[in-house]
C-alpha cells in the first residue's frame, strides 16, 4: 500500500578537527568525546537494535570528513576509550553515594548508558565508522559528505580550491566507506548559484537547502519545499521543512524545552565535593562538566532551584513528544497529498548532536518515533533522498537562490565584523596553493609530501567552525589561534616550496600534529586535473 507521504531525516554529525597530541589532555578535545558517548554511540546502538529486532526504517546521516578523521585516529580512540573507562568508574561510585536518595535511579541509568557505550565501542575496536557502514550497506542509513573541512563554499572566491573542498571530502569519503558518495551536507547549509556545477564535476547527486533557498528559487518551484527540485546541472536539492524544525528547535515550543527533560547546563563536575570530582577532571584540575547531571529542566528558575531529574517521567515525555511529532506528519502527509496531487516529502534536517548531547532524551524519541512509524500506521514511510529520486525521477529545474542556515538565512554569521579580517588571508593563501599545484604537477618524495601538508593547512584554516565561533563568542581565543596557526604553517611551507629549501623535520611535525586526510593529493587544487 502506497503511503500518503515520506518522511526523510537529515542528521548533520559534524565537529571540527581538533587533535592536540602535544598535550596530554585538551578542553576542545572534549567536544568529540561528549558526543561520542551522548550521540553517536546512542545513535548507533538505536538503529542496530531496529536491525536486530526487524524494524523497518530510513535514516539519512552526514558524517563531515573532520568528524570522520577524528572518530579514526588511533590517538583520540585510545583517549576516549580512557576516558569512557574514568567515567564508568565515577558512575559505578555514584551508585553507592546516591543510594537511598532522589538520585539513585538516575546514577544506575548512567551506569548502564556507559557500560552500552563501551560494549558498542569494543564491538568496533574503537572505529564504530564500521558501525555506521554497515547499516549503509545494509540499504537503511545513507551517510552523505560534506565539504572538506566544512568550508563555507560561497564566500570562497576561488573556484579550483572551493572544487578542492568538495574533491577532497568525496576522496576521504570513499576511503572509510568503500564508495563514493552520492550526497553532500554543504558547510552550513550555504549555496550560491553555480555551486551546484561543483558538486556535478565531483559526481555528486543531490544536497539540502534551507526552506528559502528553494521557495525563492527561479522559476518558484510548484510544489514548495515538498518535492525536491534540479539545478541547471542536473543535481537535486532537498528543501527543509519548517514545521518540523520548529516543533524541535524551537526554544520557547520545541520538545527539549519540557521541564521534565534534563537540565543541561547543571553538571556534577560543579555539584561535587572537589577532592571526590578532582580524579575525574583535567589534569589542571579546573572544575568542568564532566556529563553526568542529576536534574530537570524544572522550568524558568535558578540552576540552584531546579528538581531532581526522574528518568522515568523524561522517557514518557520522550514517548509522547513522539507520538505527537507522528501525528502532525500524518496530517501533515494526508493535508499535502491531497493539494499537490503527488506523494510529498516532508525533509526534517538537524544538527545530529542535538539528539543526545543537548537534547539528552533526543535518542530515546527517536527510539520512540520510528517504532511507532513502523508498527502503528501506514500513512506515512521513512525514505533516503536516493531512494526518493529513484522513486521520483521527475522534478522541477530551477535555480535555487543564495541561502544558508544560519541565523538571518544568509551568510551574515560567516562574515561580519569579528571575523572579516581571515577572508584576506584565506583567499591569498588558496591563490598560493593553486599556483604551486599548477608548479608542481608531478612532485614526489619531500616536495610532494611538503605540498600534500600545505593542501592540509589550508583546508583546515578554511574550516568555517572559526568564523562561526568568533561571532558566537564561545571560544574565540581558541579559533583565532588555529586560523592563525594554520595560515602560518601554510605560508612556511609555501615558501620553503618556492625557495626548494624544505625542511624535512619542520614538515614532520605538521604531519604528526595535523594528521587530516592521510591520503590527500595536493593536485586537487590543480584546475588542470580533471
Amino acid at each position: 500500500m502506497e503511503p500518503k507521504g515520506y518522511w526523510c531525516l537529515q542528521l548533520h554529525a559534524h565537529l571540527p578537527y581538533v587533535r592536540h597530541p602535544e598535550f596530554p589532555d585538551f578542553l576542545e578535545e572534549d567536544w568529540l568525546y561528549e558526543a561520542i558517548t551522548e550521540t553517536y554511540l546512542p545513535i548507533l546502538s538505536m538503529m542496530e537494535k531496529f536491525m536486530d529486532e526487524g524494524v523497518d526504517f530510513r535514516l539519512t546521516m552526514s558524517i563531515t570528513p573532520p568528524l570522520a578523521g577524528m572518530l579514526s585516529d588511533s590517538l583520540l580512540q585510545s583517549r576516549y576509550y580512557n576516558k569512557l573507562g574514568k567515567l564508568i568508574e565515577l558512575s559505578e561510585k555514584e551508585i553507592w553515594r546516591t543510594k537511598n536518595q532522589p538520585f539513585y535511579e538516575t546514577a544506575q541509568m548512567y551506569d548502564r548508558q556507559l557500560k552500552e557505550c563501551r560494549r558498542l565501542w569494543e564491538k568496533y575496536h574503537g572505529n564504530i565508522l564500521n558501525g555506521f557502514k554497515n547499516l549503509q550497506d545494509s540499504g537503511k542509513l545513507e551517510i552523505i559528505t560534506c565539504c572538506a573541512t566544512h568550508g563555507f563554499l560561497p564566500l570562497e572566491v576561488n573556484s579550483p580550491a572551493a572544487r578542492a573542498q568538495v574533491r577532497i571530502a568525496a576522496q576521504d569519503y570513499e576511503r572509510h566507506f568503500g564508495r563514493r558518495p552520492r550526497g553532500i551536507w554543504l558547510s552550513e547549509c550555504a549555496y550560491t548559484p553555480g555551486i551546484d556545477a561543483i558538486l556535478k564535476k565531483e559526481g555528486i547527486k543531490f544536497f539540502f537547502l534551507e526552506a528559502h533557498g528553494i521557495l525563492y528559487a527561479t522559476p518558484r518551484p510548484r510544489f514548495g519545499v515538498f518535492a525536491p527540485v534540479y539545478c541547471p546541472s542536473g543535481v537535486a536539492a532537498f528543501g527543509r521543512d519548517m514545521e518540523t524544525a520548529h516543533q524541535v528547535w524551537s526554544a520557547d515550543t520545541g520538545y527539549p524545552g519540557d521541564p521534565d527533560y534534563r537540565e543541561f547546563y547543571r553538571d556534577l563536575g560543579y555539584d561535587l565535593e572537589y577532592d571526590y570530582i578532582k580524579p575525574y577532571l583535567h589534569e589542571d584540575g579546573v572544575r568542568r562538566n564532566i556529563g553526568l547531571k542529576y536534574h530537570r529542566i524544572t522550568g524558568k528558575v535558578s540552576l540552584s532551584e531546579k528538581q531532581p531529574y526522574n528518568p522515568q517521567w523524561a522517557d514518557n515525555k520522550a514517548a509522547m513528544h513522539a507520538g505527537n511529532f507522528l501525528f502532525n506528519r500524518e496530517k501533515q502527509a494526508q493535508y499535502l497529498s491531497e493539494v499537490l496531487g503527488r506523494t510529498p516529502l516532508v525533509v526534517s534536517m538537524y544538527d545530529a548532536e542535538l539528539y543526545g548531547h543537548w537534547w539528552f532524551e533526543g535518542p530515546n524519541f527517536l527510539n520512540y518515533l520510528f517504532r511507532k512509524i513502523h508498527y502503528d500506521q501506514n500513512t506515512i514511510k521513512t525514505i533516503t533522498p536516493s531512494e526518493y529520486l529513484e522513486k521520483f525521477p521527475k522534478n522541477q529545474v530551477v535555480t535555487p537562490a543564495a541561502s544558508s542556515w544560519g541565523d538571518k538565512g544568509y551568510y551574515e554569521v560567516w562574515l561580519n565584523g569579528s571575523n572579516d579580517w581571515i577572508y584576506r588571508h584565506l583567499h591569498k593563501a588558496s591563490e598560493r596553493m593553486v599556483e604551486l599545484a599548477r608548479e608542481n604537477p608531478s612532485a614526489d618524495g619531500l616536495r610532494r609530501r611538503a605540498l600534500n601538508q600545505a593542501a592540509r593547512e589550508l583546508i583546515l584554516a578554511q574550516s568555517s567552525d572559526w568564523a562561526f565561533i568568533m561571532t558566537t563568542k564561545t571560544m574565540v581565543e581558541y579559533a583565532e589561534k588555529r586560523t592563525r596557526e594554520h595560515l602560518s604553517n601554510f605560508t612556511a611551507i609555501f615558501e620553503q616550496v618556492k625557495r626548494s629549501q624544505i625542511d624535512e623535520g619542520y614538515i614532520g611535525n605538521l604531519e604528526y600534529r595535523n594528521n587530516i586526510f592521510p591520503g590527500i593529493d595536493y593536485a586537487a587544487y590543480n584546475p588542470e586535473v580533471k
